[in-house]
């Protein structure tokens, strides 16, 4: 996979993509990635990349030249038919199974916008994919699109050190993650259910199915209602209902 990432701040990116698992990926050529100063494509004398919205109004838009050709050139280089991303408030809600969308593209283009907003042209024209990663207003999208790069890297083959650890992750399934523990065994009277020192595997299992359930319902019930239950998970569920009714 390659990334290109147009901002008029690629300085905000370095210890992003020299730190952690993301140094770490890209140093073993899992994906590559440029930062794009989209001002180096203006044709303006001043450098300008923004101006005032038609109509009156708040702040400055960025204009489309400059975003234009710099989504052109990268495209040439790379040749591909990339997805290009808009980070904006007003897009689709970023979610792990659009990160598992991207993971499978071999180019992605983000666009970081500042100031007011995008000249509306950019947004019909130009782009795949508008992402918000919450309902908030940040100063630009530099931040945003850290975290879609992050959550979309970390799923590529063999970044992660245990290959197992993506799929089971909190939304991956679905659901919420399971607890976790680890040594020792009792810390200052806090105890390691003891289910997890048996050894019994498929005990272990089903446990952790239980225990995910509780935690989902409990704190993200919403996603229960697109998850598709089996038997054994409709009794596990049906049963925490009745815990909580007696409660």
């Amino acid at each position: 996979m390659h990334i290109d990432i147009l901002t008029l701040f690629p300085e905000m990116f370095t210890g992003v993509f020299q730190s952690s698992i993301l140094k770490k990926a890209a140093e073993k050529e899992k994906f590559s990635y440029n930062l794009v100063n989209f001002r180096d494509y203006t044709e303006n004398k001043h450098l300008k990349v923004d101006d005032y919205p038609y109509g009156g109004g708040a702040g400055m838009v960025l204009t489309p030249q400059p975003v234009f050709d710099a989504v052109a050139a990268v495209k040439k280089e790379r040749q591909t038919k990339p997805r290009v991303i808009l980070m904006c408030p007003q897009g689709e809600s970023f979610t792990q199974s659009k990160a598992e969308e991207f993971a499978k593209e071999e180019h992605l283009i983000f666009i970081c916008g500042h100031y007011e907003g995008y000249d509306e042209r950019i947004r019909e024209n130009l782009v795949t994919d508008e992402i918000s990663i919450g309902d908030y207003v940040l100063t630009g999208g530099e931040l945003g699109s850290m975290v879609v790069v992050d959550s979309v890297v970390r799923l590529l083959p063999d970044v992660l050190g245990n290959q197992e650890s993506a799929p089971e992750d909190s939304f991956s399934t679905g659901l919420l993650e399971h607890p976790h523990y680890t040594r020792p065994a009792d810390f200052r009277g806090m105890k390691v259910p003891d289910i997890l020192l048996s050894g019994d595997h498929g005990k272990i299992r089903d446990w952790r199915i239980e225990e995910s359930l509780k935690r989902t319902y409990k704190r993200r019930r919403d996603l229960l209602e697109h998850y598709v239950l089996n038997e054994a998970e409709q009794r596990i569920v049906d049963k925490i209902k009745a815990n909580e009714e007696k409660e």
